[in-house]
């Protein structure tokens, strides 16, 4: 049998008869027979138990400006030490990380990053304010995630996932008190789509938000609009209303700029579908819309909803903060509006 001394056994996971297993992380609920990993590629069945094969391995750690992720209503001007490994339980035909996402881990040189308690001070030595689990699909690294998580919080830092929300609700109730923020990738707003362009369902990652927001997570959305695929108007007006109803107009959303990558190769998302986008968000109740992945600015600076005065002024990654922060609440400086930005000192160890 395959030495596996040096895994980490997953969790969420049962045994469901003749050597198999059957996975609940992620919504595919993998059943996974002995030998075989699930449609992550990252989690095998070895002897009847399942097992991480990606704990503390990662395919790249790097310094970002928190609004990389993009994350606009979080620490604002912020560094988060961000890492990503390998693996997806997606399968999106348009993916811009494919060359980490799409792989299994003997295909890419991973680097051994050690254990979850080197992360406090890695995060301090690069003179960050959290980290970030994000380039690839976070959940698939659960374990690992879930263990630094847990040591990142108790040093006064703070966590985020970037991630396309496909977690079943149990791990992420579990994650929630060691996580503080997510930006969650919701692709279009029709089933069908989902499955043709990422061979998932849509439905996993609806419940994921309204959990997240329930749960007293941090959360933003970003919608990748992609030519000849989720562009149409009246899907964008039914995505934004979705969130007006079900998370409040208040959470952020982001549309950014599509490229031509991987297996799909439609010409670059036009800044017309962007700014259209953009009105159809803000005419269905949405307080902050932005967009990413173009050159016109005046799309990522954060305003007051009430009288429109500038209060996050960007430049790509430059931000001048014009707000005020009074007993850990953001404000509007000329009308004293509560701004939902989380912005407050934290006591680090």
């Amino acid at each position: 049998m395959e030495d596996t001394s040096k895994l980490k056994e997953a969790m969420f996971y049962e045994s469901v008869g003749e050597g198999r297993v059957q996975c609940h992380l992620c919504a595919r609920n993998c059943i996974i027979a002995e030998g075989r990993v699930g449609a992550c590629s990252v989690r095998k069945n070895i002897g009847g138990k399942l097992y991480s094969l990606i704990y503390g391995l990662a395919s790249a750690v790097a310094t970002d400006p928190v609004e990389k992720k993009p994350l606009y209503h979080f620490f604002p001007g912020s560094s988060v030490l961000s890492f990503g490994t390998v693996g997806c339980c997606f399968r999106c035909e348009y993916c811009q990380n494919w060359h980490i996402s799409q792989v299994k881990p003997g295909d890419y040189d991973l680097r051994d990053i050690g254990r979850p308690e080197t992360i406090p001070s890695r995060i301090r030595r690069d003179a960050c304010d959290g980290v970030a689990f994000t380039y690839n699909e976070p959940t698939i690294w659960y374990e690992f995630a879930y263990d630094a998580s847990k040591i990142v919080k108790e040093h006064g830092y703070y966590t985020i996932f970037v991630t396309n929300g496909y977690m079943n609700p149990e791990p992420l109730r579990e994650l929630a008190p060691y996580l503080d923020a997510m930006n969650i990738d919701l692709k279009c707003f029709r089933d069908e789509l989902y499955m043709k362009m990422s061979k998932a369902h849509i439905q996993p990652v609806l419940d994921t938000l309204v959990l997240a927001r329930e749960l007293g997570i941090h959360i933003e959305v970003t919608n990748l609009i992609v030519p000849e695929f989720n562009d149409d108007p009246k899907d964008l007006k039914n995505l934004s209303e979705w969130i007006v109803e079900n998370l409040g107009p208040d959470v952020p959303i982001h549309f950014t700029r599509y490229h031509p990558d991987y297996h799909y190769d439609a010409p670059p998302t036009p800044l017309k579908t962007l700014i259209q986008a953009y009105e159809t968000a803000k005419n269905a109740g949405l307080n902050y819309v932005y967009l990413g992945n173009i050159m016109k600015t005046e799309y990522e600076n954060t305003r007051c909803p009430t009288c429109s005065t500038l209060l996050v002024k960007r430049r790509v990654f430059f931000v001048e903060r014009l707000y005020q922060i009074k007993e850990d609440k953001v404000l509007c400086p000329k009308c004293g509006t509560e701004i939902p930005i989380v912005d407050h000192r934290r006591k680090v160890i």
